[in-house]
């Protein structure tokens, strides 16, 4: 820590990337009150497509296909809801799956938005949400 200002954190994430007919699926926490792209911080030495195959079947109740999965970007922003300073960057992969997506474990809520949604989402997902509609594939 510089003695000219605070130290960033920076909370390291994975997500699940999945269009559908110009809809992206986003989950909401319980007790939250944005949605969030399925996914979450990894756990001890978890490679990227560890922590995504865990929390997506925590969260959704669902299994990605790892052959299926790839990058699509990383993005880095203010965290919702927590003091300045405090940045999320999330590692976004696309992947098909097994399965039929269910809230699970703290997930209340999950819902298929589109780019009219994009003020429902964390300011992270925001930047993904203009990414997605910049290149057609959300609506």
């Amino acid at each position: 820590m510089s003695e000219a200002g605070a130290a960033t954190v920076l909370i390291d994430t994975v997500a699940w990337v999945r269009v559908e007919q110009g809809r992206i699926l986003c989950a909401r926490s319980r007790g939250k009150d944005v949605f969030y792209i399925p996914g979450g911080k990894r756990e001890g030495t978890e490679t990227d497509l560890e922590t995504l195959l865990r929390e997506v079947e925590e969260e959704l109740a669902v299994a990605v296909l790892p052959a299926t999965t790839a990058h699509l970007g990383t993005y880095e922003a203010q965290a919702h809801g927590q003091p300045d300073g405090v940045v999320v960057r999330m590692s976004c992969y696309s992947g098909d799956y097994r399965g039929t997506p269910a809230a699970s474990n703290e997930i209340e809520e999950i819902r298929w938005l589109t780019y009219g949604d994009r003020d429902l989402v964390a300011p992270v997902d925001q930047l993904l949400f203009d990414d997605l509609r910049d290149s057609g594939e959300l609506m």
